[in-house]
């Protein structure tokens, strides 16, 4: 069985067609299954009040689709974060008759520019992504198992009778049942009792999967979304992080010391203080140290993407890769 998850960044309860809804915060979830093929489609519910519901979205995806039905600010800014955030997979749904000649201006020389252009059809699109699932197992089981396994937790709660389960998708490598898993950036572990996915019972999970995984020597207060579960020794975390920046284009003005963002990586969306600002030719490409109060939690390598909800329009700074 292989999992495809795809944001839909479109109108509110567009994706209630694609599939069964799930679970619905600040995101939400609607599930697909056909098979061995499974496709978790995931809306940021909130956006635009909130920024962070188009990151998690964003984050989770494996594939994108992005439905125009305005050129706003709304669509701005969902091109800039897919940018920031290295989506390349993608597809777009062209509404009230906008033109690919209209909105190939705005996304020329990002990752949108090579997304197929679809036409609004419910029904082939459920296919479509059940294909492509179906396709990428066989490219998971060669590579994609191989390694430690890391989940970031996106919800946690006590089920009667089971204890603690916590819900995400498998960001890398495998997860076996009965393992025992560092919880990150505590200093606890916690083993899986079980896993489920899409309703079914199963002994691994493996990259790209969406796990609900009972746990045991854990309580749900010590968990927090964002916190990861891993036993991969190479996944790190910091309260200070530094790296070079890419800054969007339509960026304004140079970053400035003391300046509070957010960074967002996998489940986390954390505020951060800019403690230095390095610029050696070009201010949109400096590099930063930021200070958070809680600890960041990433690979080696990891994209950052920030945010500053205190500027506006414009709340997608650039991304960040940790040194």
């Amino acid at each position: 069985m292989s999992n495809l998850t795809v944001a839909i960044l479109a109108p509110p309860d567009y994706a209630k067609d694609l599939g069964k809804k799930g679970t619905a915060n600040d995101i939400t979830f609607y599930n697909l299954k056909k098979g061995d093929a499974t496709v978790t489609f995931v809306e940021p519910t909130r956006y635009p009040e909130r920024l962070s519901s188009l990151f998690y979205a964003v984050s989770l995806s494996d594939r994108v689709v992005l439905v125009v039905n305005e050129i706003n600010a709304s669509f701005g800014e969902s091109v800039l974060m897919l940018q920031c955030a290295g989506k390349s997979a993608g597809y777009l749904i062209l509404k009230n008759y906008i033109s690919p000649d209209q909105i190939a201006p705005l996304i020329k020389g990002t990752v949108l520019e090579h997304y197929e252009v679809l036409e609004e059809d419910m029904v082939g699109l459920r296919e479509k992504m059940l294909e492509i699932a179906v396709k990428q197992t066989a490219h998971q089981r060669a590579h994609e198992t191989a390694g430690k396994g890391v989940v970031p937790v996106d919800a946690h709660f006590n089920v009667k009778g089971v204890g603690v389960v916590v819900l995400g998708s498998v960001a890398q490598g495998m997860i076996k049942k009965h393992e025992t898993l560092n919880v990150l950036p505590t200093g606890k572990t916690a083993q899986i009792r079980s896993i489920q996915k899409h309703d079914d019972d199963a002994e691994t999970a493996v990259a790209g999967d969406r796990v609900g995984l009972a746990l045991k020597n854990i309580e749900s207060e010590d968990l927090d979304r964002g916190f990861v579960l891993t036993n991969d020794p190479a996944i790190k975390y910091a309260t200070t992080i530094s790296g070079k920046v890419q800054l969007v284009k339509y960026w304004p003005a140079p970053l400035k010391e003391g300046m509070v963002i957010y960074a967002g990586h996998w489940m986390q969306f954390l505020p951060a203080r800019l403690e230095k600002v390095i610029v050696d030719s070009d201010w949109k490409i400096p590099t930063l140290t930021l200070m958070m109060e809680k600890a960041l939690v990433y690979p080696p390598g990891a994209r950052v993407v920030l945010h500053y909800l205190e500027g506006g329009k414009l709340r997608v700074v650039g991304s960040l890769i940790i040194e």
